[in-house]
């Protein structure tokens, strides 16, 4: 078990916070972590899409035998 701090964060951004981890399961810390992630990644990757490094973080968490096979669109014949 991670150690915890607390801080003071604004209340619109608690609110944003509380409101985007009930959409995707995710404890309010845990939706405010996956945002500092995101946008750690995104200043450390700055040729990518915002879009793409939080997307790919997020299936990174997510369990192995849960994840969805890639399967390629078109084939090499």
């Amino acid at each position: 078990m991670s150690a915890t701090t607390s801080i003071r964060i604004d209340q619109t951004l608690y609110n944003q916070a509380k409101a985007d981890a009930a959409a995707e399961h995710r404890t309010i810390a845990g939706q405010i972590e996956f945002w500092a992630k995101v946008g750690r990644a995104a200043l450390d990757n700055p040729d990518l899409p915002v879009s793409f490094v939080a997307e790919s973080l997020a299936s990174m968490a997510e369990a192995r035998e849960e994840a969805t096979p890639f399967v390629p669109r078109s084939r090499p014949q």
